[in-house]
């Protein structure tokens, strides 16, 4: 007999996509997909099924891939790579030329995020966007980045001092008609308005 009257956190697929014409063509091992996929481990309660794309800097590749993923049912999509000012760095435009809406917030705090590591990080372009019922976030393309960006910045109580911008995802994903996203709060605590908490 079933003594369990709670459901489990929901299920999610999440799209995880690195962008490099290197690591896609062997050169160099791809650091980006192991480094979303660890962080979202931690990060999250629910049952994760990732699907992971390896590609290089090509605009319509990307855009492509991106749809790819929205329509495979990826309630959220996370990028990295590709974000800079180099001639090759397109992640950007092809995200924005699938979006159905903008959502510029995300990339203002990345950019706040990693200024208190380095001045260059006013030369990222990541942008967030939302397709259909899916959420697109660009992520910077260094591991160490990524999780600075996701997780924001802590004291050395481990108190947060700066929010990442994770803790603005499941109430998103929510608005947008996604499953409940639930977090660890050690890793990152997820913000609601009270209205929108599920009780357990």
């Amino acid at each position: 007999m079933n003594t369990s009257s709670q459901p489990g956190p929901d299920a999610v697929k999440i799209g995880i996509l690195s962008v490099s014409d290197r690591a896609s063509s062997g050169v160099y091992e791809d650091k980006g997909l192991p480094a979303l996929k660890d962080w979202l481990s931690r990060a999250l309660l629910n049952p994760i099924t990732f699907e992971a794309r390896l590609i290089a800097d090509e605009q319509a590749t990307i855009s492509a891939t991106l749809v790819e993923l929205v329509d495979a049912g990826c309630a959220l999509v996370l990028t990295t790579g590709g974000t800079g000012p180099a001639l090759r760095d397109v992640t950007p435009e092809a995200t924005l030329a699938v979006a159905h809406k903008e959502m510029p917030g995300f990339g203002e705090q990345m950019r706040a995020i990693s200024l208190n590591f380095v001045p260059t990080a006013i030369l990222s372009r990541q942008v967030a966007v939302i397709r259909d019922h899916s959420l697109i976030i660009n992520l910077p393309g260094q591991p160490k980045s990524i999780a600075e960006t996701l997780e924001g910045l802590k004291d050395a109580d481990g108190k947060s001092v700066v929010p990442g911008i994770f803790a603005a995802v499941p109430y998103c994903i929510d608005l947008i008609g996604g499953p409940y996203l639930e977090t660890v709060e050690s890793v990152c605590k997820a913000f609601r308005p009270k209205n929108a908490i599920r009780r357990a």
